[in-house]
């Protein structure tokens, strides 16, 4: 610490008073400050050094002092009962912190700077003081250890000494202290960060979780919405047709895209049904929004005219010219059913760019089925060329005969080893199943398969009509149908 001597007490002969400097007192209050020392509770450490100071000098009062800024705190004080602190009057602890060494006065009445001083002037009356500045490791003077009695004495130079040592072991213990407070400030900085972190944590997990439930909500809002509008572009249950079984089954490949896969089957007049299955491009609203215009469309044609391909074209110039339907297009098969004078029906078939239908007759000689691909010649894409062309064939739908219809999803599913079904494949399937043709058995049929493919990536859409046989002929008319169809390898085109 710099220090000034005042020429006066030069001049005069008398003890010289250091006069501090500044920069060198902003330095010290802010090591005072570093240590975190001043006001804190008794400390046994501090207050040992201070009663073994007493008995060491064998004198009544002994204190272990900061110096603040603007007062003198006693840390540790022996012999000194009530007083906390004293305002920084020259001439004992505010003068020996200023000084490199210890300051010794052995009578104070004598010494012009402390005689002032009101531990001097007051009660307790103090004649001699000693006192040795408490150093930091960067030379800053943080306080004083004083001896102090009330008669005038004396002291060697190796009881300075002692006192010297005593604000080492005052110093000591401050750095030790002050090693734990840094410790414990990092553990509690430490602590701090991984509370914190955890209540982050915490807080991420609770948003992921909500976010989970919020998207797990938005999913089943989505696909309730997509599963209910799906509903609204199928028919709600298949009419009853006299002579006549229904089927249908609707795999949806996703729960949160709507398909524009469709079917229907009503009546038109005198007796006779039409029926239709199809396919609309794409997904989503927009598909749906076709799907409908298309359902809706096919239905009305067919109250006006139910002629399979009148009702194509109609649908054509539909797709083409309302706004609502866009650049989509769709393929279809339309059918119309008439009874048949001693059973089954007429079959009056058309097509536009849909897969074929299959005939299925039943044959008791070898146990298969006699399966034909009905696609008549022709048949373009509904709503893609203003001139499209439908075909349209007819056949007889015979007791103990079948017909199935499906959308593209089906024999577009991939196999266990990755190559598409196909109509090769879902005709192989067809002809090799067992059991009696009957559109519920077909449906169930082909539902299995349809689940047994690990690549169905699409909506599929199933349709089956069957003509049961009556009860108590069903072996003679297998019999008799057996004789009046091709051999089963005659698996061809109608």
């Amino acid at each position: 610490m710099k220090q000034q001597v005042a020429a006066s007490d030069q001049a005069a002969g008398q003890r010289p008073e250091p006069v501090p400097d500044r920069d060198a007192e902003t330095g010290r209050i802010a090591a005072v400050r570093r240590y975190d020392i001043l006001d804190t509770p008794p400390d046994g450490a501090f207050d040992r050094v201070a009663a073994l100071a007493a008995r060491l000098f064998d004198v009544p009062v002994a204190t272990v002092t900061i110096v603040d800024a603007e007062r003198i705190w006693f840390k540790a004080a022996h012999g000194l009962e009530g007083v906390k602190q004293i305002g920084r009057d020259p001439g004992l602890c505010a003068s020996a912190v200023l000084r490199d060494d210890a300051l010794v006065i052995p009578d104070t009445l004598t010494d012009p700077v402390a005689r002032d001083n009101p531990l001097v002037t007051g009660p307790m009356q103090v004649r001699f003081y000693a006192a040795a500045p408490i150093v930091t490791s960067d030379g800053h003077r943080l306080g004083t250890v004083n001896v102090l009695d009330t008669k005038p004495r004396s002291i060697t130079e190796d009881d300075t000494a002692m006192l010297a040592d005593l604000a080492a072991i005052v110093m000591d213990e401050l750095e030790l202290r002050l090693s734990v407070l840094r410790t414990l400030r990092h553990e509690q900085r430490r602590r701090e960060v991984e509370r914190l972190h955890a209540e982050l944590e915490h807080e991420r997990a609770q948003a992921e979780r909500a976010a989970r439930e919020q998207a797990e909500k938005d999913r089943a809002a989505i696909a309730a919405f997509a599963s209910t509008l799906q509903r609204t572009l199928l028919p709600p249950a298949l009419p009853t047709v006299p002579g006549l079984e229904l089927a249908c089954h609707y795999h949806t490949a996703s729960v949160h895209d709507v398909g524009g896969d469709f079917y229907d089957l009503f009546p038109v007049d005198k007796g006779r049904w039409a029926f239709f299955l199809g396919d609309v491009c794409g997904k989503g609203v927009e598909a749906a929004s076709v799907t409908s215009l298309t359902r809706y469309t096919l239905r009305a044609a067919a109250q006006v005219d139910p002629d399979p391909v009148t009702v194509l074209n109609a649908l054509n110039t539909v797709l083409l010219t309302d706004v609502a339907a866009g650049s989509r297009f769709c393929t279809a098969v339309f059918g119309l059913l008439t009874p048949a004078e001693h059973g089954g029906f007429t079959v009056s078939l058309a097509t536009g760019g849909h897969p074929p239908a299959y005939h299925l007759r039943p044959d008791s000689a070898t146990g298969a089925a006699w399966v034909k691909a009905v696609r008549p010649k022709g048949g373009m894409l509904i709503g893609a060329f203003p001139d499209a062309a439908f075909a349209e064939t007819t056949f007889s739908l015979r007791c103990g005969e079948g017909l199935l219809l499906y959308t593209d999803g089906l024999t577009e599913a991939r196999t266990a080893d990755g190559t598409m079904l196909g109509e090769d494949g879902l005709t192989g399937f067809l002809h090799a199943r067992p059991g009696p043709i009957s559109a519920p058995t077909l449906v169930d049929d082909t539902a299995a398969l349809l689940s047994s493919l690990p690549g169905a990536g699409d909506d599929v859409a199933v349709l089956a009509l069957s003509v049961p046989v009556p009860e108590g002929t069903r072996d003679h008319g297998a019999a008799v149908t057996a004789h009046t169809i091709a051999a089963p390898e005659h698996i061809g085109q109608e």
